[in-house]
Order: structure tokens, then sequence, then C-alpha cells
């Protein structure tokens, strides 16, 4: 079967991405049913957010909870609206399917999810991955990138994985339990002390978040810039909510019109070392009360729990992957931090895909136009004839 017959299912617990792996990009949208106040009676599905008239005081129903797939109705819902003729439109029993799920995931859900994609979406065969697997499968392999660590900074954890020759290893894996959602909640806090009340406005503090965080290279003196008058400061920056009549999406206003007064219908948030503090979660999770260590210690412990042979090649290949990942400033100051930790002796090079979202969907797509595919399938003659025990031996998740 060719790569048109093969369907790549991304499936995160923020954010779904799927298509055809011909297709050239995938469809990405939210893995969630969202009502709205403005509208009770209807739930929104996946993409149909878009058609919402006002977003504000959105609620979320989400199939993944604190990081594992545990709501299957919920699933299954936004399953069959990606598989449908509003999206999709397609037929599974004619096609392969490639399905990401995360790391350490419960072999319940590993059964589950295995049992519905043959049982109910009657597939030709499945292939159940971990996201930063196919990443790292999709990379051409060469002498000198025999070793890769992999940093996947999620929606609801960041996985620091090793590499070895495409293997990983298990013991290696470290995990934060900090990730967009930790990070969007503690944005709501913040600004609900400070200036005004969002606790219920999750989907445009998650905007606010996108548009306006990065990542501080200097964080004393960052603080000491953010404290200065509007005049001096430049990381003072205005954030226009979404009216959402005029103004669909919110946005930050240029620096110039930071002390400019706001204009007529604009509800402005005032943003200063909000904007850098919120990311730095991601480095200093006990600023939370989350008791585990940032990522450049998790990436130095990580490689340290590896043979000592590979620790070059680990610290010369570092990849950052992931939605949390795509603030400006994270992969400098990742590489800052790391190269200060590591041996002087070893060379540090971290980098990252041009989309951080789309990179494992990506991969899977290219993954299933190569000859080894199919032997890293389970197709359905093999599932009637072994059941699950058939994906035990095949799947390394």
């Amino acid at each position: 079967m060719t790569a048109s017959g093969t369907l790549v299912l991304d499936n995160g617990a923020s954010l779904l991405k799927a298509g055809l792996a011909s297709h050239k990009d995938p469809l990405v949208m939210p893995n969630a049913i969202m009502k709205a106040k403005s509208e009770r009676r209807r739930p929104f599905i996946g993409n149909q957010i878009d058609e919402c008239r006002d977003a504000s005081g959105l609620f979320y129903i989400l199939g993944f909870q604190k990081g594992y797939l545990v709501n299957w109705d919920v699933q299954k819902t936004v399953w069959d609206h990606v598989f449908g003729k509003d999206c999709l439109g397609l037929n599974l029993s004619r096609l392969n399917v490639v399905v990401t799920e995360p790391f350490f995931n419960f072999r319940s859900v590993q059964e589950a999810m295995s049992e519905m994609m043959f049982e109910e979406y009657d597939v030709a065969g499945l292939l159940r991955a971990n996201a930063g697997d196919l990443c790292v499968a999709a990379e051409p392999a060469r002498p000198d990138n025999l070793c890769c660590l992999l940093v996947d900074a999620g929606y609801s954890f960041t996985h620091v994985v090793p590499y070895i020759q495409g293997k990983k290893r298990r013991e290696a894996i470290r995990r934060i339990d900090v990730g967009g959602k930790v990070l969007t909640n503690h944005l709501k806090e913040i600004i609900s002390y400070r200036q005004l009340h969002v606790m219920d406005e999750t989907y445009v503090m998650n905007q606010l978040k996108e548009d306006c965080c990065f990542v501080s290279q200097d964080w004393r003196r960052d603080m000491k810039q953010a404290a200065l008058p509007p005049a001096d400061n430049p990381i003072l920056r205005h954030y226009v909510l979404p009216d959402f009549t005029s103004l669909r999406r919110g946005y930050m206003k240029p620096r110039d019109s930071a002390a400019a007064p706001a204009a007529e219908g604009e509800q402005l948030i005032r943003l200063t070392n909000e904007r850098f503090s919120v990311p730095e979660l991601l480095f200093h999770p006990s600023d939370v009360g989350i008791q585990q260590m940032g990522i450049p210690e998790a990436i130095v412990e990580a490689v340290s729990a590896c043979p000592p042979e590979t620790w070059p090649h680990l610290y010369r290949n570092i990849r950052l992957v992931g939605g949390s990942s795509r603030f400006p400033g994270f992969r400098d100051r990742v590489y800052a931090e790391v190269r200060a930790l590591a041996p002087d002796e070893l060379p540090v090079k971290v980098t990252q895909p041009e989309d951080s979202v789309t990179c494992a969907w990506r991969a899977g797509a290219k993954l299933a136009g190569e000859s080894r595919f199919s032997s890293r399938l389970v197709t359905r003659a093999q599932w009637e004839e072994h059941g699950f025990n058939i994906c035990l031996d095949t799947f390394d998740v």
C-alpha cells in the first residue's frame, strides 16, 4: 500500500494533527470538545471552534487527563469528526493508520487504542508509536549522527529522551510535569491577580501566551528592565483582547504605542515580566511548587544515565520538538545552560525543526513512504488471529 493509503494521526493531548501521508500539510485542530456561553446548546468539535461567534469563557472537554487518554467517548467523537465528511472524508477500512501515543503509556490504554482502531474503524493496518520515535526515525542515518537526545515539550509533560542507534534508552528518559497547560494556567493566575479576572478565558489566554511570551536569556537583567517606567521599558507591551465582533483574535501592540491610551472599545492587558516569567517554568518548575529539575538539568541527567561513550554524540545532537518549544529564545537558552553544565571537552549542539508542532506528523508521513514501513505494521489479519498480543510484540512504545 502506498503513502496515499496511509493516514498519519498525531494524537496530541492539546492539538490533533491528521492527514494522509501523501498530503503536503496536516489538518491541525484542538483535540477537544468545546462549549461556549454564547451557544449553550451546541458543542464545538475540533476545528468547529472557528464557527463560534464568541469564544470567551470557553469550556473544554478533553479526552486526555495528565497526558494520558482516559475519556474514550470524547476522543471517538473528535475522531469521527476528523475522519468524517466534514473534514478528511476517509474510509479507514482501506487505509493503514499511524497513530501516536505518549511515552510510558498505560497498557490498558494501548489495548483500548488498538481495539478501537481495528474493531470500531476496521483499519487495514496499524502502527502505534511515540511521536519522538517518529521524529528520530525520519532522520537520515549518518555515521556522525548515531545518537540523538530528543526534548519533547508538549501540553502535559516535557520528556527528555536519549536515542542510541535509533532505540530509546528507557531507563534514561526523564519527565518534567510542566507543559503548555501549566504555563497557560500560571499566566491566567498572574493576570487575574494583577489586572483582570481571566480564569475562565483559557482559549484567549493561550493565544496571548503564544503571541507575547518569550524565554529570557538573562533573568535578572530582564526583571530590572521590566520594572522601568514605560518610556524606558523594552519589555512592556499591551495586548488587545478580542471582542469577537470586530476582532476575532487578540494581538500585541508594538512597543512605540506602549504609552498611548487605549482606543475606544479596546480592552488592554498590560504585560511586563509576565512575558518571560511564564516560560521560565520550563527551566525552574519549583516556581509553581513542582519540585523537579528544569530542562537543562534533565538533559544532563539523561545523558549521564547513558554509556559514557555515547555522551559526545548525545550532546552534539539535542533536538527540540513540541508546541512549548516554540517560544522565542527557547533554543538559545537551552544551549547556554546545557553548555554551562556539560563537560567542557564535549561539544554541544541544539537544533529545532521549522515547525515543532507538525514535525512528528511529517516524520510519520515520510516513514509511510519507505520500504521498511510494512514490516512495522500490524495487519487486520494478524489482529484477528493473535489479538492484542501481536501489538505487544510488534510495537516499541
